[in-house]
């Protein structure tokens, strides 16, 4: 385990009004850092809760700075105002964490193209068009990380045949945090993926895999967020290119006891739904 803190440092996050984005950025809060968010959640959304600005007032209670900024990730124009609103308030940029993400399992015959479209713009082009946007700044700071919450790229019959036009998407996502490891890796910029053996209790989880049966067996976006932690809390120059998940990077840091995460107090691991993507 790391011993580094957030303390000062700097993220910019795609999303983060609520789910496992916000958990990722109280914890960073709880070290005193400052987070700016690229959210779409000006106003209350029916279904969910949360907006970039509610988020943020509890990014500030939880000790850290907060800069939200209502925008899109599809819009090269936020995208290209964030990075520098985030400089302008902060003074740099440290950490990208490209949590914005949508999600669509429907088959192939059914899936929409206008959805489709939608999950590459978010997924694959808004994490590479914030990345690259925030490379600059990232070049400048003395422990860059960039961190996708996405999955390995397991391309076997069963993930790739099991919703094409989602697996393509969330599959693009790592392979652009991948590609640009291997691009900046002399520069020290870190870029790493993040993905969870158990589904997390989140709207996604909600809406989209299994409503309320399907939150009671996941585990909480707090493991999420105490993965993310450690993963960007580690020499940039020592950690890229991986694809990690999230149970063993808490086990690498001495953490084996899950318990705790679980969304319902007391639910064996054996009884918590397994996510998608890994075998």
């Amino acid at each position: 385990m790391t011993d580094t803190s957030l303390a000062g440092k700097t993220i910019l996050m795609s999303g983060g009004s609520r789910g496992i984005g916000l958990a990722i950025a109280l914890r960073a809060a709880r070290d005193g850092a400052n987070i700016a968010l690229l959210a779409k959640t000006d106003t209350p959304h029916p279904k969910l809760e949360g907006t970039v600005h509610t988020a943020a007032d509890q990014i500030r209670d939880a000790g850290g700075r907060a800069l939200p900024i209502v925008g899109d990730v599809r819009n090269d124009d936020d995208v290209s105002s964030a990075v520098l609103k985030t400089q302008g308030e902060f003074g740099g940029i440290d950490i990208i964490v490209n949590n914005a993400s949508v999600i669509d399992l429907s088959g192939s015959l059914e899936l929409s193209a206008k959805k489709y479209d939608l999950m590459q713009d978010v997924n694959v082009r808004g994490t590479f068009m914030l990345s690259r946007a925030a490379l600059p700044m990232l070049a400048e700071s003395t422990n860059p990380h960039i961190l996708s919450l996405s999955p390995p790229l397991n391309i076997t019959p069963r993930w790739l045949g099991a919703h094409t036009g989602y697996t393509l998407a969330k599959y693009g996502m790592s392979m652009v945090t991948l590609g640009l490891a291997a691009e900046f890796a002399e520069k020290g910029i870190a870029a790493n993926t993040l993905w969870p053996r158990t589904t997390i209790a989140t709207a996604a989880v909600q809406y989209s895999l299994g409503g309320d049966r399907m939150m009671r067996a996941s585990r909480t976006p707090e493991i999420y967020a105490d993965a993310a932690y450690e993963v960007i809390t580690q020499p940039s120059r020592e950690l890229t290119g991986q694809s990690l998940i999230v149970e063993d990077v808490l086990a690498a840091a001495g953490v084996t006891d899950l318990s705790g995460y679980a969304a319902v107090p007391g639910t064996p691991d054996a009884q918590l739904f397994p996510d998608i993507f890994l075998d």
